[in-house]
């Protein structure tokens, strides 16, 4: 873990999506972070300590189900799949697909696995997951502040973590393309990538930007009145938009591998997307606090 100074922040921003507004000065406590996300070994040394069994891992819940429209029958979770051709961007349901079998040892279902790829971000764990890995590992969930505070590296107001621009160089893990349907990868990698490939940034933190999303502890609230009614979506995962049941939301925080300019410029310290707490994907993991 990376200790960070207590300070305070330029929170938000005013130049991207309306519900990063308004920009404020906020105030945070000294804290540990992880220095990357969670990895596949960190994660299967937890489940075999423990015998712990993930939210896809069992039969989802009926509130859940029928907000992304899902069967209950047999586990599963939701996995991205890139489409044949340039499609409409405004329905995710498109490229995301209740698959069963999907979790956090088969991300894409039954056909899938993780060998070889224990290096990289655990996913298809939903934030009930990550909280009992936390307590596990004696730590907690950063709260949504907190990880904006060291994603941004002590860089002040700065649209990225590295900075003002983008540099000529990949500085993170996202979607090298057309989204959904064309990916050339970064540096390589299609979907995740080993943590510890792309630089660090001025804390010396990995991957707070790109890979995949990650889990905070803090509970989703629209920022502004802009934006209840810009009618915009908030989300660049799966399950958003009006809500039909009574499950309680979580603030993602970092971006994804599937993070494009054209759908999802949010690879960038104030981006914030909605995910439901009993909610997986093939592009959300965590790192912990303390």
């Amino acid at each position: 873990m990376i200790r960070i100074a207590a300070g305070s922040f330029l929170m938000g921003s005013e130049s991207f999506y309306p519900e990063e507004r308004p920009v404020r000065r906020v105030e945070v406590a000294a804290f540990d972070l992880d220095v990357a996300p969670v990895t596949n070994r960190e994660f299967a040394d937890f489940v075999c300590e423990t015998g712990y069994v993930t939210i896809a891992e069992i039969t989802p819940l009926a509130d859940l189900a029928t907000s992304q429209n899902v069967g209950v029958d047999n586990p599963g979770s939701i996995v991205f799949r890139g489409t044949s051709g340039p499609v409409d961007l405004r329905d995710w349901r498109q490229w995301w697909r209740w698959t069963e079998g999907a979790n956090w040892r088969q991300p894409y279902g039954s056909e899938s696995d993780i060998s070889k790829k224990e290096n990289h971000p655990v996913v298809q764990v939903a934030y009930p997951d990550a909280v009992a890995y936390s307590k596990w590992a004696g730590k907690r969930l950063p709260t949504e502040a907190e990880w904006e505070y060291a994603a941004r590296g002590g860089l002040e107001g700065a649209a990225f973590s590295w900075g003002e621009d983008m540099p000529a160089r990949l500085m993170a893990n996202t979607w090298q393309g057309n989204f959904p349907w064309r990916n050339t990868g970064a540096l390589g990698w299609m979907g995740t990538s080993p943590v510890g490939i792309f630089e660090p940034n001025g804390y010396g933190l990995i991957d707070m930007i790109g890979n995949v999303w990650e889990w905070t502890s803090s509970e989703w609230h629209p920022q502004s009145k802009t934006y209840q009614e810009s009618g915009l979506e908030a989300s660049c995962g799966c399950g958003s938009g009006p809500k039909e049941n009574n499950l309680t939301s979580r603030v993602l925080k970092g971006g994804s591998h599937l993070c494009a300019p054209e759908y999802c410029f949010r690879y960038r310290p104030a981006a914030r997307s909605e995910q439901e707490e009993y909610s997986s994907t093939s592009h959300i993991g965590f790192r912990c606090a303390r």
